[in-house]
């Protein structure tokens, strides 16, 4: 009898540890799929630095694997135009003033000195149909100027038209 109250035991044991190897494969289920789904996260995560570390060597590397080729700047050439001597508009009664400029044309390569040359009078014309509206007070300040340049700038754009000029320099500004 005594062998059987072991067995019996033992049974109850054999039992005890059955059950909790179930709840052991249970609450094992739940850290698994755990896992598994910080498993995924991890390997997209490293997928997609991966990648982009991949695609950031390939657009760098290539761009250093062989020289560049050499940027050929053309130098800007320059086309004097004649002085230009016009009377400023004034007010009646006011003393009359006149506006001296010596202009520089800023091109940008000498193929275009033959085509200003032959543009030269559509030049002078808005040259001088602009400067004749000009007051004196219009002239004053490095900001008078700077408008005077871009407005002689985009007068000689249009008169050489498709072509384009780079800037419009003085050479010399008079007021009397």
């Amino acid at each position: 009898m005594a062998s059987k109250p072991k067995k019996a035991q033992v049974e109850e044991e054999v039992e005890a540890e059955a059950a909790e190897a179930e709840e052991g494969a249970g609450a094992a289920e739940p850290k698994r799929r755990f896992s598994l789904k910080l498993i995924i996260i991890v390997v997209g995560v490293l997928a997609v630095l991966g990648g982009g570390g991949a695609a950031g060597f390939f657009l760098f590397a290539g761009s250093h694997e062989g020289k560049p080729a050499p940027v050929v700047v053309k130098p800007p050439a320059f086309f004097d135009v004649p002085e230009v001597l016009v009377n400023l508009s004034t007010a009646s009664g006011e003393r009359t003033q006149y506006l001296k400029v010596k202009i520089v044309l800023e091109l940008p390569d000498s193929t275009m000195q033959p085509q200003i040359q032959t543009t030269l009078p559509r030049v002078m014309d808005a040259f001088q149909t602009y400067l004749r509206e000009l007051r004196p007070a219009d002239l004053d300040g490095s900001a008078g100027l700077y408008r005077l340049k871009e407005e002689l700038t985009k007068r000689v754009n249009v008169a050489i038209a498709p072509s384009r000029i780079n800037a419009v320099l003085f050479k010399e500004i008079v007021v009397q």
